[in-house]
């Protein structure tokens, strides 16, 4: 599964609880720049519009964009491909449990485009020191046994 655009911040802002696969509904020269490495995540988010899910906040630049058409979106809402049964239990999860959903990757499977997101609860800048110290320490840690 070659990975074609990745949110990196995603596990630094939030702590992911469970992860789930959607294909993409997409235009034709959308697919040709996803497939090229095009498409940024930073800064987006999935999000329920009446009973279905949207990817918002991605920018996938056009193809060619000399040829491509005037009213062109880099930007514009794209649906993900769930089933009924999913998007049921993820919208009663969503609404009890007051959680997000954040994309994490978008990859190929079987030559469909498909969104990797993920159940997620934003953390805390205190959590993100937190975190940010133990690594420190974990560092240093293997420095020293690696010079001793």
């Amino acid at each position: 599964m070659p990975t074609l655009a990745e949110n990196r911040r995603a596990h630094h802002d939030y702590t992911i609880s469970d992860t789930l696969e959607a294909g993409l509904v997409l235009q034709g020269q959308e697919v040709k720049s996803i497939r090229a490495g095009r498409m940024q995540l930073a800064g987006s988010f999935v999000s329920f519009r009446g009973n279905e899910l949207y990817l918002l906040g991605a920018t996938v630049p056009p193809w060619q964009p000399k040829n491509a058409k005037e009213n062109y979106d880099p930007t514009r809402p794209k649906k993900l491909l769930l089933k009924k049964e999913e998007l049921r239990s993820l919208l009663g999860r969503f609404k009890q449990e007051g959680l997000t959903f954040v994309p994490l990757q978008v990859y190929t499977s079987k030559a469909k485009i498909k969104l990797a997101f993920g159940l997620a609860r934003g953390k805390k800048k205190k959590d993100k020191r937190e975190l940010l110290k133990k690594r420190e320490a974990q560092r240093e840690m293997e420095r020293a046994l690696k010079r001793g």
